[in-house]
């Protein structure tokens, strides 16, 4: 590919109005307009790094099984709100799109409206950037609040990655640290392995994690660089909760692995006028 070759469009992907950005190295990136959503990433010379279900209901109501949600402004059901928030389940405007020699890049953007309100009642402007090329995806998140009055968030960037088989995968660069077990009626409990790896149902919060972890995944690997977030998720059903999803084949958690940044056990607070952003990159290797 050339770099004539790169771009940014609209095109239609399964039923939904999505933009395809294509790097002029030939990595490509698929963006649902519906919740901003990464759908499919290939590194160039790569193959799809990102699980998305072969079940994913793709009706414009329902949140889509796979890629990468942006959760906002309530994580899992910490608060009285639809559970992980609203952000992904709305149509977001696209900001602006742009293609240089090295990457492309969209920022797509979400505002407060009579129906957020009803929910959350605070004004408030979303964006989420995002940016290929090489073997990297960069995403960032931003959040403004442009009411009268300070709100508290929660965000996360909940990324389904794409794996050969979850049993064998090793999740580094957590040793030492704490972390609350949602299996566990939210237990809190120290990691003292040198490598995380699945072997049942995982879902931790993990609390002021480390800025980079690495996913062995065989052969291959996945580097996670994250700023702004301070806590990091790792998620995965297993069988017994595999089946319960209606969304999603009942041996795809061997395929899976989600391993989120995230603002999930204490919220954020933004002053009136004020303004958060996190960022967070992945390396395929």
């Amino acid at each position: 590919m050339t770099s004539t070759d790169a771009s940014v469009h609209t095109i239609d992907f399964h039923g939904q109005p999505a933009l395809e950005l294509r790097a002029p190295d030939g990595a490509t990136c698929v963006v649902s307009l519906f919740g901003a959503q990464v759908l499919s990433w290939v590194p160039a010379g790569g193959k799809e790094r990102l699980y998305l279900s072969p079940q994913a209901r793709v009706d414009r109501r329902s949140a889509l099984r796979g890629g990468i949600p942006v959760i906002f402004p309530q994580f899992a059901e910490r608060g009285p709100g639809p559970r992980h928030g609203f952000a992904r389940t709305l149509v977001w405007q696209v900001d602006q799109t742009r293609v240089s020699k090295d990457f492309a890049i969209a920022t797509l953007r979400l505002t407060d409206d009579e129906a957020t309100r009803a929910v959350w009642p605070h004004a408030f402007a979303l964006e989420l950037t995002v940016v290929i090329g090489g073997n990297r995806l960069d995403l960032e998140l931003s959040v403004e609040n442009t009411g009268d009055t300070a709100f508290d968030f929660a965000a996360a960037l909940h990324s389904y990655l794409r794996v050969t088989e979850v049993e064998n995968c090793r999740l580094e660069g957590l040793r030492n640290t704490s972390y609350l077990d949602a299996t566990d009626g939210d237990k809190a409990k120290d990691d003292r392995l040198d490598a995380l790896i699945v072997e049942d149902e995982v879902d931790r919060i993990y609390r002021r994690a480390p800025d980079t972890v690495v996913l062995h995944d065989g052969s291959r690997a996945f580097g996670f660089q994250s700023e702004g977030f301070p806590d990091l998720v790792v998620w995965n059903p297993w069988e017994h909760k595999c089946r319960a999803l209606n969304d999603m084949p009942d041996l795809d958690f061997r395929r899976m692995i989600c391993i989120e940044p995230a603002i999930a056990e204490r919220p954020q607070t933004l002053a009136a006028g004020e303004q958060w952003s996190g960022r967070h990159t992945i390396v395929a290797a």
